[in-house]
């Protein structure tokens, strides 16, 4: 249901970016925004963005976002598709960052519940998108297996926040960080699409 409520905010921001603060200011505003949601922040995130385009623009969302960083999504691995739930976020952003670990075991006690519910798909969080051919350029997949029980043991599910010692940065957040700065998920390689993170 929160959906609803950020697909508002997010349209009465379109609407103050494009309208009256131009009789006020006539400079644009030149931030950018990057947006991170983390395991079922993934469902709000999806929800908010198809029912904006919904209810405020069925021609199509702008491209809002510099980064979207899927991380531990609890999402199904097809949502990014064309023709899922998802494929908004993609249309959205300049760059689609999911960070996915297949031991998180927070995602395996989600799609155990979700078998109890007849869905048996994997989440995007443990598997990364089911088929790469199937989802935009701008989608970009990290691999976080090797680090992500080190970093949040034994669950492994908020490998994100820091790395073996608390408050110092992990090789996630120091990449997360690298696509912040330089608008690049790879900015060593921009053609490649896919990476595993080691420390």
């Amino acid at each position: 249901m929160s959906a609803f409520s950020f697909a508002r905010v997010l349209q009465r921001f379109l609407d103050w970016r494009e309208g009256d603060q131009f009789e006020v200011d006539p400079t644009p505003c030149l931030k950018r925004i990057n947006v991170l949601a983390h395991s079922m922040g993934n469902r709000v995130l999806r929800e908010t963005l198809r029912l904006w385009r919904k209810y405020y623009l069925p021609g199509g969302v702008p491209l809002l976002f510099r980064n979207t960083f899927l991380i531990a999504a609890d999402i199904v691995n097809e949502s990014l598709e064309e023709g899922r739930a998802g494929e908004v976020i993609p249309h959205a952003s300049r760059n689609v960052t999911v960070y996915f670990a297949s031991d998180d075991l927070a995602l395996r006690a989600s799609k155990a519940s979700n078998l109890r519910n007849r869905i048996a798909s994997r989440r995007l969080g443990h598997s990364g998108p089911e088929d790469m051919a199937k989802v935009g350029r701008n989608v970009f997949v990290v691999d976080c297996d090797d680090v992500n029980t080190r970093y949040d043991f034994p669950k492994g599910h908020s490998y994100f926040r820091s790395g073996e010692v608390f408050g110092e940065p992990g090789v996630v957040f120091l990449h997360l960080f690298t696509a912040l700065r330089t608008g690049r998920v790879f900015p060593e390689d921009e053609t490649r699409r896919m990476t595993i993170l080691r420390d």
